[in-house]
């Protein structure tokens, strides 16, 4: 199946797709601060800089896109097919950083919380909020 843009327009739509205060993590953020939990973004100091960390109960939380981070199984991780082995390695290099940043955050006594981009959509939203706070209570 060929590409349904061109050249031009789909570098133009990847020029825009942004690697902070996305959709997802924004959902995740407002979420927590509604139940009354203060945290802090993207700290250069920690591995894998993680999108939220909650200081006081010394946990992060991870917020994956599902292309981006290659949820396997999942309807919105779709390998494209044009420079696949190009994508392929992209995705692969992504998801040896998040195991790195993982198990170097572990190792340093941190709670890792990784919420995948398609557990918030719809139906599935408040069960996963149970879930984040589930690590805290």
């Amino acid at each position: 199946m060929t590409d349904v843009h061109t050249p031009a327009q789909r570098s133009y739509n990847m020029s825009r797709i942004k690697g902070k205060d996305t959709k997802p993590e924004m959902l995740v953020r407002r979420f927590l601060h509604a139940q009354g939990f203060r945290y802090r973004l993207h700290d250069k100091k920690l591995p894998g800089k993680p999108d939220i960390v909650l200081p006081k109960y010394k946990t992060v939380i991870f917020v994956h896109g599902c292309f981006w981070h290659g949820h396997e199984g999942c309807k919105y991780f779709k390998v494209p097919q044009t420079r696949t082995e190009w994508w392929m390695n992209k995705i692969n290099t992504n998801k040896a950083n998040d195991e790195k940043a993982v198990k170097a955050l572990k190792d340093s006594g941190w709670k890792v919380i990784e919420i995948w981009e398609c557990s918030l959509k719809n139906s599935k939203i408040t069960h996963n909020y149970k879930l984040i706070l589930s690590h805290f209570i």
